[in-house]
């Protein structure tokens, strides 16, 4: 029998452990998560609006409830007060990290540590009631806010600032984000990239919602639309950017219209600074970039300023260290061949990396399959050397005398009951616990 840890419940680790207990039926999975609940960025990371999406639980719930693969939630490997790396692969014959990209990118420009600047991963993780998020009063006092990147978060974020209370509350968006949300005076959300719309990162379902959005108009330059050659002639542009570029010209030829909301997207705009008003975030100041002919863009030297008293970063991912494994600090990524991990540029038996840790934050919710298979293939090409040696009977024990309780799948199960009865006193579905305390209690209730 081989026994496999794989460390994270995205889908990532869920695919991963997949793959092996249908390649091998022999092989026994436990896939550990630092948080007490599974799924990752599928319950943490998919807007609480994009129910078809954060439907996929229901597949990564089939993997966890397998009779070979169980979940052990609230167990830390790594840093301080968690399980040594070192320790966690004495107890099994192999250890697949995956860990994802935990840290968002930063602009690395003036300013941008100004109350009111946060990243779009510390706004997502408070509306989608991560127990590490806190209510930082995000939208307190705004009108006015500036999200920067135009991708697939951006997209989230700035539908979530401009949405109702009616379109909100069937959610589960915990209570307390709901009525900051639904209570907020922000009426203008502006969407900027530095490159032109033709090579934004969205995808066409994403952004038509922005235009689908009630008492909502979407508003764009078409000066800026036409700086960019492959919005001028989309025809030998990819499927994806044509259907974008489509979407965009469709806005920028309707006429304008009265609307309580206004989502402004803007190109070729490159943040240098955000300027203070009072303390805080007032505007930011772009500058204006051109196509510089090789896909990329040039800076103009000339400037224009944005009123804003909310700035959200969506630059982009990037992968941290783990305590004990190797990691290359310029992609951001742990080193490996085919989901081996590498040490000094030699495989390290027994140790192995899926999803973003792996390969870099890059793809959807799907890439991650071919990714785990990969590892989980390779993994099985050594599992005989790997069961030559001795690990522990039975992990759970081992943990346990290391002074780590897990949640078990029961434990899971009895926050989800605590989820749908805390919905039902509030008179909507279920509604996530968004603290520590709350859901360990849940789970201690099992």
């Amino acid at each position: 029998m081989l026994r496999v840890a794989v460390v994270g419940s995205g889908p990532s680790g869920c695919y991963t452990a997949q793959t092996l207990v249908q390649l091998d039926p022999e092989v026994r999975v436990d896939v550990l998560d630092r948080l007490p609940c599974p799924y990752g960025l599928v319950r943490y990371g998919v807007a609480p609006d994009h129910e078809k999406i954060k439907s996929l639980q229901g597949n990564l719930r089939t993997v966890l409830e397998h009779d070979r693969v169980r979940f052990l939630g609230g167990v830390r490997v790594g840093g301080p007060g968690g399980l040594p790396v070192a320790r966690l692969r004495t107890l099994y014959h192999a250890v697949v990290y995956c860990v994802g990209a935990a840290a968002d990118r930063h602009l690395g420009i003036p300013g941008e540590e100004l109350p009111g600047s946060w990243s779009a991963t510390e706004f997502v993780s408070w509306y989608s009631a991560h127990p590490d998020a806190t209510d930082a009063g995000f939208v307190r006092g705004v009108r006015s806010a500036v999200v920067i990147g135009v991708g697939n978060v951006a997209v989230d974020v700035t539908r979530m600032l401009v949405r109702g209370a009616g379109e909100l509350r069937p959610t589960d968006m915990p209570q307390a984000a709901l009525d900051t949300l639904t209570a907020s005076g922000v009426d203008e959300v502006h969407m900027v990239g530095r490159r032109g719309p033709s090579q934004a990162r969205f995808t066409t379902k994403e952004l038509r919602e922005l235009g689908a959005l009630p008492d909502t108009e979407v508003s764009l330059d078409p000066a800026e639309l036409e700086m960019d050659a492959g919005y001028v002639d989309s025809a030998a542009l990819p499927a994806v950017q044509r259907r974008n570029v489509e979407a965009l010209r469709g806005w920028a030829t309707a006429p304008a219209r009265q609307a309580a909301r206004r989502i402004r997207m803007r190109f070729f705009l490159r943040p240098v600074e955000l300027l203070a008003d009072g303390g805080r975030v007032g505007a930011v100041r772009f500058e204006r970039t051109a196509p510089d002919g090789r896909g990329g863009v040039t800076g103009t030297g000339r400037y224009e300023d944005v009123a804003a008293q909310l700035v959200l970063r969506s630059v982009g991912y990037r992968g941290v260290p783990l305590e004990g494994l190797p990691f290359d600090a310029a992609s951001g990524t742990v080193p490996h061949a085919e989901g081996r991990v590498l040490r000094d540029g030699a495989v390290s038996p027994g140790e192995y990396v899926a999803g973003w840790i792996k390969r870099g934050p890059t793809g959807v919710i799907g890439t991650n399959r071919p990714c785990a298979k990969e590892t989980a293939t390779s993994l099985l090409a050594d599992a005989p050397a790997l069961a030559r040696r001795e690990v522990a009977q039975d992990p759970l024990d081992a943990l346990r005398a290391a002074g780590v309780e897990p949640v078990p799948w029961a434990g899971w199960q009895a926050i989800e009951r605590a989820e749908a009865a805390l919905g039902a006193r509030l008179g909507r579905g279920v509604v996530k616990l968004s603290d520590w305390d709350a859901l360990l209690g849940a789970a201690r209730s099992a």
